[in-house]
């Protein structure tokens, strides 16, 4: 990773979360759109190019680490209460505990997702891939700015005192630039890396599908055209990644 991507990386989370200070009273139809915009563009992009790069390296053992990381980030939202897919759930008693609780679960699964950041290129260079997208950085940004906005909602609607929200958005934007900042210090190698990744793609695919099967009317069991269009120009954003 370069300066430039750690730099990408925490600022990205800085807008998302500033713009919750704005918009609190942001339309839920259009979080939604959003929403399910980066969910079809991670869950491409996973499906595309990050799974297909895991099973080259950890072959038939590849499927056991997707679903470590999915069970993984099911136990982290008990604790987040859902904020990495832009759950919106206000708490009116305002407990500090609240803000410690949901501030746990999202830094360890942004950890967990920054670690296997530093080592994706050398991954690609291994197996051939002669581009340098990082698609795995795509998908982290892509998601970690509606997770940003929908936790300074949260805990702004919670009556948690902004000092405390601040605080808090500098602490979770930190964390996933920590985790690719730890793996590269400690000389990881490259086995290592693709089950980090393994584990994140199934962090991945939890929180993308739990977006596109929250993005309809529950009691229709439908999709609105509108948000139809955002899938669909998610998932065809992630197929144009294979062009380049």
């Amino acid at each position: 990773m370069t300066t430039v991507q750690y730099f990408l990386l925490f600022f990205t989370v800085l807008l998302g979360g500033g713009l919750g200070f704005y918009l609190q009273r942001l339309n839920r139809s259009h979080l939604n759109l959003v929403l399910a915009f980066s969910g079809a563009f991670l869950l491409g992009i996973t499906v595309l190019h990050l799974m297909p790069t895991v099973y080259i390296q950890q072959k038939e053992v590849a499927g056991l680490w997707i679903l470590l990381g999915f069970f993984i980030q099911l136990m982290l939202e008990q604790l987040s209460t859902g904020v990495e897919h832009g759950h919106i759930h206000a708490h009116a008693h305002g407990r500090r505990g609240f803000a410690i609780q949901v501030m746990l679960g999202l830094c360890v699964h942004a950890f967990l997702e920054g670690m296997p950041l530093s080592g994706y290129d050398s991954i690609h260079e291994a197996h051939g891939h002669d581009h340098t997208h990082n698609h795995l950085l795509y998908g982290i940004i892509l998601h970690k700015a509606p997770a940003a906005f929908a936790l300074v909602v949260l805990l702004l609607s919670s009556h948690i005192r902004p000092g405390i929200v601040i605080f808090s958005l500098f602490f979770f934007a930190v964390m996933s630039p920590a985790g690719a900042l730890v793996t590269k210090l400690a000389d990881v190698n490259q086995a290592t890396f693709s089950i980090l990744l393994a584990v994140v793609i199934g962090s991945f695919l939890h929180i993308a599908t739990t977006i596109l099967f929250e993005s309809g009317d529950v009691k229709e069991h439908r999709v609105s055209w509108k948000k139809l269009a955002a899938i669909i120009i998610g998932v065809g954003l992630s197929l144009l990644t294979m062009i380049s």
